[in-house]
């Protein structure tokens, strides 16, 4: 489960990790109470308006509607409904949304870090995030961050480190000190990315996430350190002990067919194809689509109906994957083991009456448990279905009728 950025600071400060403070609004004239409110809490005169999507590149990104970047200065309050304005509302367009973009419904008022007058700060990339390789947490980071931190993967990756945390151990006092020491600090610089660190570490483990990324943290100009972004994801598995964070869960930023999948117990991701597809288990899943574009078709879907596919969850998953106007055909995978065979083809069946004229070909493959009176109850129903055995015959069978 993804978070917004004022979300995850409010999570990092809970754990000790020093944050870019701010005051999130949903109206432009809730905005100068904000920057009163700010201004009072740390002295900023100067305000930094950042956009709230679940999306980054938020700082080259533009709103449709105004020309305006996702993330602008405000130099003085007088400056700041002006910003707001040009955001707030708006459709904002970045390297992750798409050309659709995503709408604006939030901005956080954030106080100026980059001190006027100051020396020019230090920029850094950190990231705590599963090694699936090793089975163990990681830190990532590297001495050159800020927004084209893809450019330095990409062109200069010997920039980049990696901490391995042992999770018998957890973080320890000196692995802290390396990163420090490794990203070019020292006095108290360095003493203060140390607990940085170690704090950040808490907070991934105590939140129970799956990935934080701190893009910049930042090294002041009087030494404080401190994360001015915050892209954070939740464990879903383990929301359900995560109560408070759960409910921090903001629906209007995920995909509307996604979401009432999920009300439904349905593991499904929509996808840029035109071939439905219906199967039960992650792993068959992936071999559908895979066989699917081998035979020259393009998967619209990942949809697993889960092991105890009843007849109504399979009739809504027929029309889950049918309010995808690109869907042409649908390929109904099935393997009998946990759910008959039988149960889906029964399901099939109720979908077509209650849903009544479904408008494209289906394709059906049922092997396993009850798949002889699966293919009765099919044959006997009178609807224009098509069968195959073999898997590849089933995708061999959409890529016809879509010719």
């Amino acid at each position: 489960m993804n978070v917004h950025e004022y979300q995850g600071k409010g999570i990092l400060k809970q754990y000790g990790v020093p944050i870019q403070e701010g005051q999130v609004i949903d109206q432009l004239s809730q905005a100068q109470n904000a920057a009163d409110q700010l201004a009072r809490d740390t002295g900023t005169e100067w305000f930094v308006v950042k956009a709230q999507i679940h999306a980054g590149g938020r700082g080259k990104g533009t709103v449709k509607e105004t020309g305006s970047h996702g993330v602008v200065l405000a130099k003085g309050k007088h400056q700041l409904d002006d910003v707001v304005e040009g955001i707030l509302g708006g459709t904002l367009v970045t390297a992750q949304t798409g050309e659709k973009g995503k709408r604006v419904n939030k901005v956080l008022i954030a106080e100026d870090v980059y001190y006027p007058g100051a020396s020019e700060p230090e920029e850094y990339y950190m990231s705590v995030l599963l090694n699936r390789a090793s089975g163990r947490n990681m830190i990532m980071y590297s001495p050159e961050g800020g927004m084209n931190i893809e450019e330095v993967a990409e062109k200069t990756p010997h920039l980049i480190f990696t901490e391995e945390v042992d999770p018998a151990a957890g973080l320890l006092p000196f692995q802290a000190r390396r990163i420090a020491f490794n990203l070019g600090l020292s006095g108290l610089g360095m003493k203060n990315m140390v607990k940085f660190v170690s704090a950040l570490y808490k907070a991934y483990e105590g939140s129970d996430s799956a990935m934080f990324e701190i893009n910049p943290v930042l090294k002041a100009s009087d030494d404080k350190v401190l994360a001015v972004d915050c892209k954070m994801t939740l464990d879903d598995n383990a929301l359900y002990r995560q109560k408070e964070l759960s409910a921090m869960r903001d629906i209007s930023e995920e995909d509307p067919t996604e979401v009432e999948a999920g009300k439904h117990n349905l593991s499904y991701v929509k996808l840029d194809g035109n071939v439905g597809c219906m199967v039960n288990g992650a792993g068959l899943a992936m071999a559908t689509m895979d066989i699917i574009k081998q035979a020259g078709g393009e998967p619209a879907n990942f949809l697993d109906v889960g092991g105890t596919a009843s007849a109504e969850r399979v009739e809504k998953a027929f029309r889950i994957i049918l309010s995808d106007p690109n869907v042409k055909a649908i390929l109904v995978n099935i393997f009998g083991g946990i759910v008959r065979c039988d149960r889906v083809a029964n399901g099939i069946v109720q979908a077509y009456k209650n849903i009544g004229d479904i408008g494209v070909p289906i394709i059906v493959r049922l092997q396993g448990t009850n798949a002889e009176e699966a293919k009765k109850i099919i044959d006997d129903s009178g609807l224009e279905v098509l069968s195959a055995i073999a898997l590849k015959e089933a995708a061999d069978r959409v890529t016809e009728v879509l010719a």
